[in-house]
């Protein structure tokens, strides 16, 4: 019944406008920022302190909102692939084109900041893309979701052994791989480093893929626009990152922090960042202030 009602609620937001399903996806991130105490606790200690440290003005209820629209975005670029390509405005198109030439790959870092689903998408036209995503531990969602995401040249791959290994072919291939950055890993996969200045488990994946045969690495990021018009999407092309785990995820994590300074209130604040996994070593102290 579940997987029945979220696949009629994906048909009706497929057939609004942009505009009216942003709007929803609005009403629905203050719904949920009213209504739990849970996800205001995760959202606005997180928020307001980098906004606070980084001396830029707080506008708490506009990145409520903005977190809603979030989720609307991801649920209508899944449902009108082709609308949604038409309402990208792709920038630094060269620096993707200078990375792919190289011949060794890509490595397609995306944080969820505005519409980030639209990327890979915009990849997928050019050159195939894989993608590494963290299963849900509910079954009919994982089948709603990958049905959802499923477009021609883009392939997903579980977060597992398994997955990297898709991954690394891929890359041997010339091909893109995906990786959502800003996702805490599993317990024994990561390093504390620290992200807008407290300790956070950060996957060093993306280092130890690029520098197997010397992989570009580029952050992208897709600022929403005005409201139905769209997104703004960016591309940053990182040095090289350290081959020592720490060093790299350190260097990672500075790279996400300016993605999401690009536009701060489209971020996923109610994201807990900095929680404990399983099987991790408990994190350091922290070692300086937010900066």
């Amino acid at each position: 019944m579940r997987k029945f009602l979220l696949q009629i609620g994906l048909k009706l937001i497929a057939a609004c406008p942009l505009g009216f399903t942003q709007i929803i996806g609005a009403a629905l991130g203050m719904l949920a920022y009213a209504g739990s105490q849970q996800y205001r606790a995760l959202f606005r200690p997180q928020y307001e302190a980098v906004m606070q440290a980084r001396h830029l003005p707080i506008a708490l209820w506009t990145a409520v909102k903005a977190s809603g629209m979030l989720f609307s975005d991801s649920l209508w670029i899944w449902r009108n692939p082709q609308k949604a390509l038409k309402l990208v405005e792709v920038q630094d198109w060269d620096v993707v084109e200078s990375a792919i030439s190289e011949g060794h790959g890509l490595v397609m870092l995306t944080p969820h900041l505005g519409g980030f689903e639209i990327i890979p998408r915009v990849l997928a036209q050019h050159f195939p893309a894989t993608i590494l995503y963290r299963p849900s531990r509910q079954e009919w969602l994982n089948e709603v979701v990958e049905e959802g995401r499923s477009y021609p040249n883009m392939h997903f791959v579980p977060t597992n052994l398994h997955g990297v290994r898709q991954m690394t072919r891929a890359l041997t291939r010339g091909e893109a791989i995906g990786i959502l950055p800003d996702q805490v890993p599993s317990g024994g996969e990561g390093v504390w480093v620290p992200f807008f200045g407290r300790p956070a488990y950060t996957t060093p994946l993306p280092a130890r893929l690029a520098n197997r045969n010397n992989t570009p690495i580029v952050m992208f990021t897709a600022k929403r626009k005005a409201l139905g018009q769209g997104w703004l999407m960016q591309a940053t092309r990182l040095a090289p990152l350290p081959e020592d785990s720490v060093s790299a995820a350190t260097e990672l994590n500075i790279a996400i922090q300016n993605a999401i300074l690009i536009a701060p209130n489209q971020f996923i604040w109610a994201y807990n960042r900095y929680k404990h996994p399983a099987g991790a070593e408990l994190p350091p102290e922290t070692e300086q202030a937010i900066h």
